[in-house]
C-alpha cells in the first residue's frame, strides 16, 4: 500500500462544517483512510496543505467538454439561434483530432480549478474517453443523439451509437469511465426514435440523461402536441427514473417538481449558460425543497465561457436568490452541496465527500489572498470569493493530477497550442 497525506490544512466535512485536520489517503484503492490529527508519519508522501482549505473534488453535472474550441465563437444569441446559425454548422466539421484537442484543453482547465468528475454529451465520445483516462479525472460520458435535421437511417444509426458508445466506454479509465444514453433533448429527438431506442438502453442498465425545460421554446411544443407538460412526456416515454438527470430544468411548474422528487431523476444547474442565453432563472429552491437531488453544470464553454465550477456556484446562489425572490434563498452551504455530493449523487458518482472509505478526490485551496480574507466563514469563501486560480492541488482517485498549479497528467502548453491549432482549423473547415 502507498500513501498519501494531505497535511496541514482544514478540511470541509460532509456536514459542511470545516475542521483543523490531515487526510490519509491509500493510493492503491484510491480511497481515504482517515481524517485526523498528524496523520504525516504514517504516510509515504506528504501533499502541504498549510493556510489551505481541503474540499472534494468538485463535480461538473453536465458539459459538453469539446466545446473548449468554440470558446468565445459565437456569443450574444438567444439558444435556437445560436445553434442553428452558429454551433451546429460548425460542429458538422468536428474530427476526432479537434474533439482530442478541445477534450484535453477542457480536462486541463478542469484540474487546474479543482474539478475531479464530469459528466459529459458530445460525440466522438471514445476519443473524449481516452483522453480522460489519459488525465486521470472521473467521467460518465454520452454520445449526443439528435433527430434535427437527418433521415430515419441516419437517425437510427446516430441511436445505435449512441447505445454502443454506453456499452464500449464502461469501465474505461481503470473504471474511472462511466456511461449513459444520451438523446439531446425532448424537442431535438423525435418520439418515435425515443420510444423504439429508451427500452434498449434500460436493458444496458445505463442512465438517461437529456437536456429539458432549458427554454420556453422547449416547453410550448411538447404541451401544444401532446397535450402534458415535458416531463410528463419523459415519464411516459421511460425518461424519468431513479439515476437519470436532465440539464437545465429552467422552466418547470410544481407538477414537474413534483415527478422528479418521486421518481428520483435528478437536476443538473446550468446557472452561467442559462443567464447568458438568457433561458431564465431554474426553481432551485423549489427543486431543493421538494427534495429533489440538484448539481450544478457549467455546460459547455460555448455558452459559459469557463469550466470553473467555482464561478459557476457562485452564479448559482446569485441567481437562486433572485429566483425566489428571497436573499436566504440558495444559501452558501446549499451550494457547496451542489457541486460536490450534490453533483456526484445526480451523476451516479460516490464522491464529493470527504470522510474515510469514500473515494479520494479532493482539491486543495489557497486561502492565502486578499479576496479570501479575513476567514470569519471559509463555507461562504468556498460558494461567494474562491477563484479556480486559487486550487492549489488536485487529487482524484487517489492520483496527484495537479501540485502546487503544475498539471502533472497534461503538458500545458502543447495542449493550449494543439487547441488553438484545431480550433482556427475547425473555423476554417465550417467556413462560417
Amino acid at each position: 500500500m502507498t500513501t498519501l497525506a494531505i497535511t496541514g490544512g482544514q478540511v470541509l466535512l460532509p456536514d459542511i462544517t470545516v475542521t483543523r485536520a490531515d487526510v490519509l489517503i491509500d493510493q492503491d484503492r484510491g480511497e481515504i483512510l482517515e481524517i485526523g490529527d498528524d496523520l504525516a508519519a504514517d504516510a509515504d508522501e506528504t501533499l502541504d496543505a498549510a493556510d489551505s482549505l481541503v474540499t472534494p473534488g468538485f463535480v461538473n453535472g453536465h458539459s459538453h467538454v469539446a466545446m473548449t474550441l468554440l470558446r468565445g465563437f459565437a456569443d450574444d444569441k438567444p439558444l435556437d439561434a445560436w445553434l442553428q446559425e452558429d454551433i451546429w454548422p460548425v460542429e458538422a466539421e468536428l474530427t476526432a483530432d479537434s474533439v482530442r484537442a478541445g477534450t484535453e484543453l477542457g480536462v486541463l482547465e478542469m484540474i487546474k480549478s479543482g474539478t475531479t468528475a464530469f459528466a459529459d454529451m458530445y460525440f466522438f465520445v471514445p476519443t473524449i474517453a481516452r483522453a480522460v483516462a489519459d488525465a486521470g479525472l472521473r467521467a460518465r460520458l454520452g454520445h449526443g443523439v439528435i433527430s434535427v435535421g437527418k433521415d430515419e437511417d441516419a437517425v437510427r444509426e446516430d441511436a445505435r451509437e449512441g447505445l454502443a458508445v454506453a456499452e464500449d466506454v464502461d469501465g474505461m479509465g481503470d473504471g474511472r469511465i462511466s456511461s449513459a444514453f444520451m438523446p439531446h433533448s425532448l424537442t431535438t429527438v423525435d418520439e418515435q426514435y425515443l420510444e423504439e431506442f429508451v427500452p434498449q438502453a434500460r436493458e444496458l442498465g445505463v442512465p438517461i440523461h437529456y437536456h429539458a425545460n432549458e427554454t420556453e421554446d422547449e416547453v410550448a411544443p411538447i404541451v401544444e402536441s401532446e397535450g402534458v407538460r415535458p416531463l410528463a412526456y419523459a415519464a411516459e416515454k421511460g425518461m424519468l427514473e431513479d439515476g437519470d438527470f436532465i440539464a437545465h430544468g429552467v422552466h418547470l411548474d410544481e407538477s414537474e417538481i413534483g415527478l422528479l422528487a418521486e421518481a428520483g431523476t435528478s437536476v443538473i444547474h446550468c446557472p452561467a449558460s442559462n443567464m447568458k442565453l438568457a433561458s431564465g432563472m431554474a426553481p432551485v429552491q423549489r427543486l431543493l425543497e421538494a427534495g429533489v437531488t440538484v448539481g450544478i453544470g457549467t455546460d459547455g464553454a460555448a455558452s459559459n465561457n469557463d469550466l470553473s465550477m467555482l464561478d459557476e456556484a457562485r452564479d448559482a446562489a446569485m441567481i437562486g436568490k433572485l429566483a425566489a425572490d428571497d436573499a436566504s434563498a440558495v444559501p452558501a452551504e446549499a451550494v457547496v452541496e451542489m457541486m460536490t455530493r450534490g453533483s456526484a449523487d445526480a451523476i451516479g458518482f460516490d464522491t464529493g465527500r470527504l470522510e474515510a472509505g469514500a473515494p479520494a478526490d479532493l482539491a486543495v485551496i489557497d486561502l492565502e489572498q486578499p479576496h479570501l480574507t479575513p476567514r470569519h466563514d471559509l463555507v461562504s469563501h468556498l460558494a461567494y470569493a474562491a477563484a479556480a486560480a486559487d486550487v492549489r492541488h488536485t487529487v482524484c482517485d487517489g492520483q496527484l493530477l495537479m501540485r502546487d498549479h503544475e498539471v502533472l497528467t497534461l503538458d500545458e502548453d502543447a495542449v493550449r497550442a494543439r487547441a488553438s491549432e484545431e480550433a482556427a482549423a475547425l473555423i476554417d473547415r465550417a467556413d462560417v
